[in-house]
């Protein structure tokens, strides 16, 4: 029985499909990252004719079809000081869904909150897989505030979390080697590496708008560009910073930040207190718009230090913008020589930032979309169907429509 009270027939798509459970908690009511991911995998799983179910909060609860397959709304309330992120608090609720809806496999994006659906899915004879969206290793060490003593406490700490972890569910999934080394330290053997994907078609260097560009910078200025949540893990005022040095160092430069977060009103008033010329934006749902303004600036910024993979800066990078990263993520092993890797609190940003202009546009350009090219959402959709140990036909689908979750 579903949400709304009304039981509804299995729906395979494929002759040898299969039914996958897909579980996720701290999502916002608008998009972001594993929003992406979560769309993009169901469609392909849609494609290679396996039936997905997505259960997530929301604001209340809701049950409907879309291009993704059948997602199912929770009722959840939003964390506090998370700028957004729900949960569903009802494992009760949760448990019931799932005995209903009988899945053939279950899939969990969060290793805290819904750690325990691992041991469910091993009562019920069900195959499951979690996958790793963040580092517990690295959000831990940014909790304590650093100090060797802290750190030590931090990794104790994720050690033990994760080894519940790996322990509780059939196989880990991880997005790059960065993400899988805290499992990998563990001695884990249940893990399978499969990086996500970027939409090729949305986002694309043909997006370049020069008017969009007139309106947001001089000839002579670099637009830069900040895309993601302002929360504090992902450390926002790095790109602050990056743009302070530039400008007292003589370098004409402006800031777009895009995004929302429990940061954007400190970022705001620090902004104008320094006389900077940021821009901010809240979300963009617009995903044209978002595609069109990623490929109308010069230079990317992403500077969160425990970016497990950075959809973000993938997307960019297929708008064909080079992206400075923290040398801290694993955003190194995703942009590869399409952009540029950072360490340091914000400044050392600077001199990438003016070292990719320093190369030729047509060349960064060029360089960005081709990187980008190696991220197919076809190619994740295959990946992750490999490690529920499903079939996967030689090409999935990979358009992402307008609308829904």
């Amino acid at each position: 029985m579903d949400v709304l009270g009304k039981r509804l027939p299995r729906v395979l798509e494929g002759k040898n499909g299969v039914r996958i459970v897909r579980l996720a908690n701290f999502v916002t009511d608008t998009s972001g990252g594993l929003r992406t991911a979560l769309r993009q995998l169901g469609i392909g799983y849609r494609a290679a004719g396996h039936e997905p179910v997505l259960i997530v909060p929301g604001a209340t609860a809701s049950d409907e079809w879309t291009p993704q397959g059948r997602v199912i709304a929770l009722s959840g309330p939003i964390v506090p000081g998370t700028g957004g992120y729900r949960v569903m608090v009802n494992r009760f609720a949760v448990r019931r869904l799932l005995e209903e809806l009988a899945p053939d496999r279950i899939e969990v994006s969060d290793r805290t909150t819904l750690r325990w659906t691992g041991a469910w899915a091993r009562r019920a004879g069900v195959p499951s897989i979690m996958v790793s969206h963040e580092s517990l290793r690295g959000l831990a060490r940014l909790a304590t505030g650093g100090g060797r003593a802290t750190e030590l406490a931090a990794d104790l700490v994720s050690d033990r979390l994760n080894r519940r972890t790996a322990d509780a569910y059939d196989r880990i999934v991880c997005t790059t080697a960065w993400a899988a080394a805290e499992f990998e330290k563990l001695g884990a053997t249940n893990l399978r590496r499969v990086p996500l994907g970027v939409d090729l078609e949305q986002f694309h260097p043909g997006r370049h708008d020069p008017a969009l560009r007139a309106d947001l910078a001089r000839d002579d200025e670099i637009l830069l560009i900040h895309c993601g949540r302002l929360s504090p893990e992902k450390q926002p005022e790095r790109s602050l910073r990056a743009l302070a040095t530039l400008r007292a160092r003589g370098v004409p430069a402006v800031l777009l930040v895009i995004g929302t977060g429990p940061r954007r009103t400190a970022m705001r008033t620090a902004a104008a207190r320094a006389g900077l010329p940021v821009r901010f934006t809240d979300h963009v749902a617009d995903r044209n718009h978002l595609a069109a303004l990623l490929a109308t600036a010069d230079v990317v910024l992403a500077p969160g230090p425990v970016e497990t993979f950075g959809l973000a800066a993938l997307e960019a990078l297929a708008s064909g913008t080079p992206v400075v990263v923290s040398a801290e993520s694993a955003l190194p092993e995703v942009v590869g020589d399409a952009g540029r890797a950072v360490a340091g609190l914000g400044p050392e940003y600077a001199d990438a930032i003016v070292d990719l202009i320093a190369v030729p546009e047509t060349q960064r350009r060029a360089s960005a979309r081709r990187r980008a090219e190696c991220f197919p959402w076809s190619a994740a959709a295959s990946g992750f169907l490999a490690a529920h140990g499903v079939a996967a036909p030689a090409e999935v689908v990979t358009h992402q429509p307008q609308g829904g979750f």
